[in-house]
């Protein structure tokens, strides 16, 4: 017989019934906390209760540019919080500014950041080669699963793409000038440009930017793991130039060691206009298969960004686990409206070239939005709550935090061969909002573009700002005809007051109209300049358009600057003060003086058939994406 041992006094019936309690009364308990836990990761806006609850191995992110690293930055001589494409973390490394949070990596704090980049290179290089032999087949691997359940054929016609365009991509000579001094002029940007690369190589090959003062990269935390920012962003630059072994070693590297299953914090705009927009424009000029195939990877990745109750994305996303969540710096867990206002060019290209509708849904789903909901005055304010819809915070700026959002709207215009009407109605609204609202002109007769705080106008006006001239002047001929001239003239006051921020050596990254101000920098935290594109990009739009001679003189000097003050032994620094007699370098060669500066300098002094303006738009990051031609593409 079978022996049960039981507790003295009890029999055994009597334990059983109480057990059987027991395990009912535990089953319900375990059964309320699933229960609440799961509601928990289910409600709209999760995302940090899920970091709380999560392994940092799963998917928990840690906040990157908080509300401390921006204080922590304001106090080393940053600008406003809206300045984030480059807020340094705590730990010394760069964050992400946007084109509005654009581009500005620190200035500050460099010193820890090298002793950091020192003592772990050689742990980092290995884990990295070691990953480097998987990458490809991994990608291989994705791509095939890639958007199951949609339409997966990838077939585009690359041949039948060329045929639509309406000239050839590099001229007939590669945009060659015939006058003997601007081909000299372009000759020495070229130079430039293969200096500038060719340290990279020597002493920060495959990270994502070189320091060229300590000699060493920097990789930052604002790609998520992802490496080689230089060299994405330098593919179409080389190409253009005819470095073509330069070129080729982009190329191979992208081919070998671009891993794309890194598991880290991203910001989705930064990796979109840098990753998704250099793979997108080496593709379209060069037709080899394999950037097309890495880009669809990275593209799919971002999607998961976009799950949100209104589908306006969150600007952080890890790219290994899908999570994404909000700046911790933004008001109220906000989206930022340049970053989710500057997709839609690439977006658009990814649709495309996978044949998947799913990528022109989500950034049309933005549009949609933004429609529907009232702004202030006609303005569209920086913040955007992804869960609610609604504008966090009426501050409108066409600098940092809102102004690629403006150039996106013309561009999307254009690059659809002028068919989308939508885009061009929410242009010319803004524009209009824009002109009766912050477009001022100060005591000395410069035209300027202020900021809005809620009807209260700061008449500042930052460097990040300068791109609106050449937006304008892209615009001009497509308004209304009356307001044509008024247009070529708004383009030309803008362009003029960015070239008089220049008159010290180069441009500060914001400059004042009060106090007897006039565009200059007043705090000392305003004076750094980080080889900002955005002065130069003016310029080449507004050769291009009006071939005033005025504007490759200026572009001359600019370069002229550039060597003068920002060239160092190896390689190209910022400074962090435009108006010392002593200059100061920031130790950083930043990944878009190579895709932005250099190139709109380059095709500034080349002629009018290099890249021409009616098949090409440029991404926010200068990338040139071709119009989209659609008539002819599906004919």
């Amino acid at each position: 017989c079978t022996i049960r041992r039981v507790l003295p006094g009890v029999s055994a019936s009597g334990m059983g019934l109480r057990l059987s309690q027991k395990f009912v009364f535990l089953l319900f308990l375990s059964g309320l906390v699933t229960l609440c836990f799961g509601a928990l990761f289910f409600l709209p806006d999760s995302v940090r209760l899920k970091r709380i609850f999560l392994s940092k191995t799963e998917s928990q992110p840690v906040t990157v540019g908080s509300e401390n690293d921006v204080r922590e930055h304001l106090k080393k001589g940053a600008k406003d919080p809206e300045h984030l494409r480059g807020i340094t973390s705590a730990k010394g490394e760069t964050s992400t500014k946007l084109k509005a949070l654009s581009r500005k990596p620190s200035v500050t704090n460099e010193a820890k950041t090298d002793k950091k980049d020192a003592g772990g290179e050689a742990l980092e290089d290995m884990m990295l080669s070691s990953s480097k032999t998987e990458s490809a087949s991994k990608d291989e691997k994705v791509t095939s699963s890639s958007n199951q359940g949609a339409n997966t054929d990838t077939s585009f016609d690359y041949n039948k793409f060329k045929k639509c365009l309406l000239k050839p991509p590099l001229g007939i000579e590669h945009g060659k000038p015939s006058d003997p001094q601007t081909l000299q002029r372009r000759e020495k940007v070229k130079e430039m440009m293969k200096f500038a690369w060719d340290n990279y190589k020597s002493f920060a090959w495959g990270k994502n930017e070189l320091r060229p003062l300590t000699r060493n990269g920097h990789i930052g935390n604002m790609f998520g793991g992802l490496r080689g920012a230089s060299i994405v962003d330098s593919l179409d630059t080389l190409y253009i130039m005819g470095l073509m072994d330069e070129y080729n070693d982009a190329k191979e590297w992208v081919e070998t060691s671009l891993d794309l299953n890194s598991n880290g914090e991203a910001s989705l705009f930064e990796v979109n206009i840098r990753y998704v927009g250099g793979l997108l424009s080496a593709y379209y000029l060069t037709g080899e298969e394999m950037f097309k195939r890495k880009v669809m990877v990275l593209g799919e990745k971002l999607l998961p960004a976009f799950n949100t109750p209104t589908g306006i994305p969150r600007g952080v996303i890890n790219l290994g686990s899908g999570t994404s969540w909000s700046w911790g710096w933004a008001s109220a867990g906000s989206s930022i409206l340049a970053e989710f206002g500057t997709l839609h060019l690439e977006f658009v290209h990814l649709s495309e070239l996978s044949n998947n509708g799913i990528y022109t849904e989500k950034v049309m789903n933005i549009r949609k939005l933004l429609n529907k909901i009232e702004k202030p005055h006609g303005l569209y304010p920086n913040f955007l709550s992804p869960v609610s819809g609604n504008w966090v915070q009426h501050h409108v700026s066409i600098g940092g935090l809102g102004d690629s959002f403006y150039e996106y709207l013309i561009k999307s215009y254009l690059m659809s061969d002028k068919t989308d009407e939508e885009a061009k109605k929410m242009y010319y609204s803004a524009l209009e909002a824009i002109e009766a609202n912050l477009v001022q002109k100060s005591p000395g007769g410069l035209t300027y573009m202020a900021e809005w705080r809620g009807g209260i106008l700061d008449h500042k006006m930052g460097h990040l700002a300068c791109f609106s001239g050449g937006m304008v002047v892209i615009g001009a001929d497509d308004g209304a005809p009356e307001k044509r001239q008024h247009y070529l003239d708004l383009a030309a006051e803008i362009t003029h007051t960015c070239h008089e921020s220049y008159t010290t050596k180069l441009g500060p990254e914001a400059f004042r109209f009060d106090g007897g101000a006039e565009a200059t920098a007043t705090r000392l935290s305003d004076r750094y300049y980080i080889l900002r594109p955005e002065v130069i990009e003016s310029y080449m739009y507004m050769w291009r358009l009006t071939h005033d001679p005025k504007y490759r003189e200026w572009g001359w000097e600019a370069v002229e600057a550039l060597e003068q003050h920002c060239r160092v032994e190896a390689g190209f620094s910022g400074i962090r003060d435009v108006y010392a007699q002593t200059v100061s370098h920031d130790n950083m060669q930043q990944s878009f003086f190579l895709s932005e500066t250099l190139k709109y300098l380059y095709l500034l002094f080349s002629d009018d058939d290099l890249l021409p303006l009616e098949d090409w738009v440029f991404n926010t990051e200068a990338h040139p994406l071709p119009v989209v031609r659609k008539s002819c593409l599906q004919g």
